[in-house]
């Protein structure tokens, strides 16, 4: 997530009839289903995501319970389509209660013409309007069938991509501190799985509950329609059911939650093991690395297993309930057919109704560990999208274009729970075009600086000053299109070098790639590859180097043509031939930019305007490579040391 926010600077680069067909909202070229436009053609309709983050707002209950109620406005939201296909449903479903209405009709029928009470032709009349009432019923369901399944369909679907999206659209919202805090194990098991179950939740309200429960009225008046008493009967099922559900919802919610947080464990478990493969086999610890993973994974199992008994002692007691109410139906229709209250057909009907609600009742009453997983779910995904740490770019200033001016007016930050200030009373002013190095020893501050420049931290107190104005007036989106970040470690993907470069433009020029290529160093990288610039460079590129891998890093950074330009220590993990490359490719690319470069190798930045000497979160030097040694201060303290840990480590490998 990290990684977008060093974004490109494509929007300046769209020109043409494609633009045309975009919208430009917050500096950034949006679809017109994006800015809220509506489609012009069916294409477009189809392809538009619903936003849905609105609906995951909360709210207070009289009790003080905060609730977001996402379900209840999903629902609401959609009640058009579900309105349209439960009435489809009625229809499609009609020959289930049409067969034992009829069949009790026939039965009676042949039973009066054998006793004489009605004529046989009357009969065989009786017979023939109902078996063509039984064949239109039937024939109608294909197709009644087919456009209730293109309704829900295109319903679900939509819900689907609009819960996904939203969650996307608010992980890429959310600061960097949060993403820091969260693992990403556990984010991915909210998005992958929780989403699903999400979706699930309203499939299962649309496909099963909504016609279940239709089905069950309908019977129920049917019943109704024939004899009262017999129809209270069949009530008793719906309270019976609602009791012995209530009995284990509590529970089935509780293990539910705990088997959601198992699973997540296991998930950010199994992230970290990935990560950590090559330093795993490095030092032989895969028998503690698995042991580790089997301990995540056993309490996931041991959770699962809790879960399946309690779902088998639910469903095994609505089971027999079920049963038994079915058994005593029987028994109640027989009664009242030997009293003469109803016919021996309406024995038929009224088992056929009963088992039918019964069976209905039971779907619905089996339905609640899938709602509660469903409900816990969405609690889930409602932790990421009510998260209030986040990047709030609505309204703020827009930033077409920067000059790269940058001021610290006395900045002081710490982290939201330190007690330390990793920053303290920070004060600089940069122009355009000047290259600023920082250097210091660990922990003295230089990242965050760096960190508070791309807009990533806010100061606790004092100002940024971007060309004059407040930083966090800024829309940061826009502001960072003019911003390029070359890391301590290369963040690279599997894909072409190519794509690497050029990832996230649209637009770009085959010259402004080549002039990247080649002020990165490049070239030479490139004529060793089999397929040159579109030579596949595998998962995080390590078909690669670390040099390789950091001048396609400073590549990407260079072809987005950046005012401010930023080096968090790009040098400090390569050997001196890479890093004398990545040198070389850095000392090219900074003319004409406001650069920033964090060091840890301090002969490499004699060439910088200035040098700010941190320790403690305090600059305390400031000046040019010539000035602070002729000084004799810090930095001399700091480059003398730095030059004998070189000296010690090249007599140490000789």
């Amino acid at each position: 997530m990290a990684f977008s926010a060093w974004q490109r600077r494509d929007s300046r680069k769209k020109s043409g009839p494609a633009a045309d067909k975009k919208t430009k909202e917050n500096g950034r070229f949006m679809d017109r289903s994006e800015s809220g436009e509506k489609p012009r053609n069916k294409q477009e309709r189809i392809d538009v995501i619903p936003d849905y983050d609105y609906l995951f707002t909360e709210s207070t209950n009289k009790k003080g319970k905060k609730k977001n109620g996402f379900f209840g406005k999903i629902v609401k939201m959609n009640f058009c389509p579900l309105f349209f296909s439960s009435l489809l449903y009625v229809l499609q479903a009609a020959p289930v209660w049409l067969m034992p209405v009829l069949t009790a009709d026939i039965i009676d029928a042949v039973t009066m013409a054998a006793g004489g009470q009605v004529a046989v032709s009357q009969a065989v009349k009786t017979i023939s309007i109902d078996a063509v009432i039984l064949a239109l019923s039937i024939l109608q369901n294909e197709p009644t069938t087919l456009f209730r399944v293109t309704i829900m369909s295109k319903m679900l679907r939509s819900t689907s991509a609009g819960i996904k999206s939203c969650v996307v659209r608010k992980l890429q919202s959310l600061s960097i501190t949060y993403a820091k805090d969260m693992e990403t194990g556990r984010i991915q098991s909210k998005f992958l799985k929780d989403t699903d179950s999400v979706d699930s939740l309203f499939s299962c309200l649309a496909q099963t509950i909504i016609p279940n429960v239709i089905s069950a009225l309908i019977s129920a008046a049917i019943a109704l329609s024939k004899n009262g008493i017999v129809a209270l009967f069949f009530l008793c099922v719906v309270p019976l059911n609602v009791i012995l559900s209530r009995l284990f919802s509590k529970r089935i919610r509780s293990e539910n939650r705990a088997f959601r947080l198992r699973t997540e464990s296991m998930s950010g478990r199994l992230t970290t093991m990935l990560e950590m493969m090559t330093v795993t086999k490095a030092h032989g610890l895969e028998q503690t690395e698995i042991a580790a993973v089997n301990k995540s994974i056993s309490g996931v199992a041991d959770a699962g297993l809790k879960i399946d008994k309690t779902y088998a002692r639910f469903g095994s007691w609505a089971w027999c309930l079920n049963t038994f109410l079915s058994g005593a139906c029987v028994v109640f229709c027989a009664v009242l057919a030997l009293k003469g209250k109803i016919s021996v057909g309406d024995i038929v009907l009224y088992q056929s109704m009963f088992v039918s609600i019964s069976g209905y009742v039971m779907a619905l009453v089996n339905l609640l560990p899938s709602l509660s997983t469903g409900f816990e779910a969405l609690d889930s995904v409602a932790e990421i999208m009510n998260a209030k740490d986040v990047e709030m770019n609505i309204g703020k200033r827009e930033v077409p274009s920067i000059r790269g001016d940058v001021e610290f007016d006395h900045v002081f930050y710490k982290y939201p729970d330190g007690e330390r200030y990793i920053v303290r009373d920070l004060s600089l002013s940069v122009k355009a075009g000047e290259c600023i190095a920082v250097v210091g020893a660990s922990g003295s501050g230089k990242s965050t600086i760096m960190n508070l420049i791309i807009g990533f931290l806010t100061p606790v107190s004092g100002r940024i000053l971007i060309d004059g104005k407040p930083l966090d007036e800024f829309n940061l989106s826009q502001y960072r299109h003019h911003i390029s970040v070359v890391p301590q470690n290369s963040i690279l993907f599997a894909g072409t070098v190519r794509e690497n470069i050029t990832y996230g433009l649209t637009r770009y020029s085959e010259e402004d790639l080549q002039k990247a290529v080649k002020i990165a160093d490049l070239e030479e990288v490139l004529k060793d590859l089999p397929n040159g610039i579109d030579t596949d460079i595998g998962e995080h590129g390590d078909k690669l180097s670390g040099g390789q891998k950091q001048r396609i890093t400073i590549a990407r950074a260079l072809i987005r043509n950046p005012e401010i330009l930023i080096f968090d220590e790009a040098t400090s993990a390569l050997d001196n031939v890479s890093e004398y490359h990545v040198q070389k490719a850095i000392s090219a690319c900074i003319k004409g930019r406001t650069t920033f470069i964090v060091a840890h190798r301090l002969s490499t930045i004699r060439d910088a305007d200035r040098i700010l000497v941190m320790e403690n979160g305090a600059c305390v030097e400031s000046g040019t490579y010539e000035e602070l040694m002729e000084k004799k201060g810090k930095f001399y303290e700091l480059k003398s040391l730095n030059d004998i840990n070189t000296k010690i480590a090249e007599e140490a490998l000789s």
